[in-house]
């Protein structure tokens, strides 16, 4: 299978008619699209780690869900992380394509994966925030059982592998939850529409953390990396059943760290 065909069977179950406007996602930098894959390294973010990573395993296809190019390029002169990126895949080889907002609207995608690893049911699309194709991106859905904010926070941190997270309670218990991967602070009048009594996201501000205790809704921002993380594992399935003969690798990206 070409990298070609590799994308376009991609794009078939992810189309670009749930990306936003704005959004800069799919195809970025590409040395020779009709090559066959070679491999497929996926990470949520295309750094320089992540590109020297693809090199040293032999993959030519880098797959992220943030783009690489996302507000362009001024000079390719190796100089700054972007262009030195450019420079490292095309003289590798290496195609750079990502699934940003419409990985984040889609079936099974990156709100769909962090509702699940939060085990929640019933899971269904929320949000204001629609896309051109009117898929909100939000989902909420419910606990099996009501839980203590105290007990739901905890919960967050060991299923997306946090050592800590901000928390601005409402002092509801929590059964009902909403959310958005990455930066959700758009969404919190529409997850307490949708009857969520917490909310969960990668990033908030500092004012509606400081409003929470006095509103009605609890309030978790859980990181944009963590939040989003968890659907690398769903695109690394997807990988592996349209190109089955191309080795996939899965890698973490961020190097920023709480200590």
């Amino acid at each position: 299978m070409t990298i070609r065909e590799f994308y376009a069977a991609l794009e078939e179950r992810l189309p670009r008619s749930l990306s936003w406007d704005w959004d800069n996602d799919g195809i970025s930098c590409a040395p020779d699209l009709d090559t066959p894959v070679t491999g497929v390294l996926i990470a949520l973010d295309p750094t320089e780690d992540a590109v020297e990573a693809a090199i040293e395993s032999g993959c030519n296809v880098l797959l992220t869900h943030h783009p690489m190019l996302f507000r362009g390029l001024k000079t390719v002169d190796g100089r700054d992380t972007g262009s030195r990126k450019v420079i490292r895949m095309i003289q590798s080889g290496i195609t750079a394509m990502a699934f940003h907002t419409r990985l984040d609207a889609a079936d099974g995608g990156v709100n769909d994966c962090l509702a699940a690893a939060l085990g929640l049911t019933n899971i269904e699309p929320f949000g204001d925030n629609a896309n051109p194709a009117g898929k909100p991106i939000g989902r909420v859905g419910d606990l099996p059982a009501e839980m203590t904010a105290d007990a739901f926070v905890e919960t967050v941190k060991t299923a997306l592998g946090l050592p800590c997270l901000i928390f601005a309670g409402c002092g509801k218990p929590v059964r009902r939850v909403a959310v958005v991967g990455g930066a959700g602070d758009d969404d919190i009048f529409a997850a307490a529409a949708a009857g969520a009594d917490t909310y969960v996201t990668g990033e908030l501000r500092y004012h509606q953390l400081c409003d929470a205790p006095y509103g009605d809704i609890n309030l978790i921002m859980a990181g944009h990396y963590h939040t989003e993380a968890p659907v690398l594992a769903r695109l690394a399935e997807l990988c592996a059943e349209i190109c089955p003969e191309a080795p996939v690798r899965v890698v973490r990206t961020t190097l920023v760290e709480v200590r």
